[in-house]
């Protein structure tokens, strides 16, 4: 059986390998990337995969059995993109099609579900078995930011009083890791969010209680906080992206407390103050 890893490079791929090296002999592992040298250390066969030459992605998926298709990260051209991959899919008779998605994506108020939503459909549409995958925050997504807020003196953002239940990127990729190597996954939609939830004002607290400093939330408007976000030289549609999941976040887009992730690896999911620690290092 021969296992596919779509952006195999990428900060997730890269660990939903290792994760799988654990579980399944390497040989049956294969990293499906645009620049196959990038993945020499993996340990594992790579392939050219580029989602945006579909003529090239059919010859990559000959033999693969499962395949992870981890969402692009062109916001925007992700459809088209996904919809080449999911048509060689079926194509080159891939058995089983998992896909990274957004929590709740069929009732999320994020701007990002569209794309994840619209995917999920086409999917179910091919006539491929499938697995779904629909992965809440990545805790490294706020936690990134810890540094900066130091430096400022505040954590900015616009996400309120929400509660977001997010987990570790290696909890995610750990997830993925064991619908790949495992059995009874099929056609199933898997809500994963952290355990905990916190607010950003919590996640300032803890910040605060890592750093020895005073670090407040300041909550600001989605314009502010895109237009911060674009001064600090962030691209113009990620900043609003951004400042639209916190949005989303405000109205409990990002809040999930059925601990499906956590049931699905067999331990807690990674706690808020390990992956701070972690980015503080």
């Amino acid at each position: 059986m021969k296992i596919g890893v779509t952006g195999a490079t990428g900060q997730l791929g890269r660990i939903v390998v290792e994760k799988l090296k654990q579980k399944v002999a390497a040989e049956s592992i294969v990293a499906l990337v645009r620049t196959p040298e990038k993945a020499s250390g993996l340990g594992v066969e790579a392939r050219v995969f580029d989602y945006t030459r579909p003529e090239s992605l059919g010859a990559a998926l000959q033999g693969i059995d499962k395949l992870l298709l981890i969402s692009s990260n062109e916001i925007g051209q992700r459809l088209p993109q996904h919809k080449a991959v999911i048509e060689a899919a079926k194509q080159a008779g891939v058995k089983l099609l998992v896909y990274t998605s957004i929590l709740h994506a069929d009732t999320s108020s994020l701007g990002l579900a569209e794309e994840h939503l619209s995917t999920e459909a086409v999917i179910k549409a091919s006539g491929l078995v499938y697995t779904i995958l629909r992965n809440g925050w990545y805790t490294e997504n706020y936690t990134g930011s810890a540094k900066g807020a130091i430096g400022a003196g505040a954590f900015i953002g616009c996400a309120g009083n929400g509660k977001i239940s997010s987990a570790a990127r290696l909890d995610f990729a750990e997830a993925a890791a064991v619908v790949l190597a495992g059995e009874g996954h099929e056609n199933k939609i898997y809500e994963l969010a952290g355990d905990e939830a916190y607010t950003l004002t919590d996640l300032a607290a803890e910040i605060s209680l890592q750093s020895g400093k005073t670090i407040p939330y300041n909550n600001l408007t989605e314009t502010q906080y895109a237009d911060i976000l674009k001064s600090f030289g962030l691209p113009e549609g990620i900043a609003e992206m951004l400042a639209d999941s916190d949005i989303g976040a405000s109205k409990g887009g990002l809040y999930d407390d059925s601990h499906v992730l956590s049931t699905l690896i067999r331990r807690p999911t990674t706690p808020l103050s390990v992956v701070l620690s972690k980015s503080l290092a």
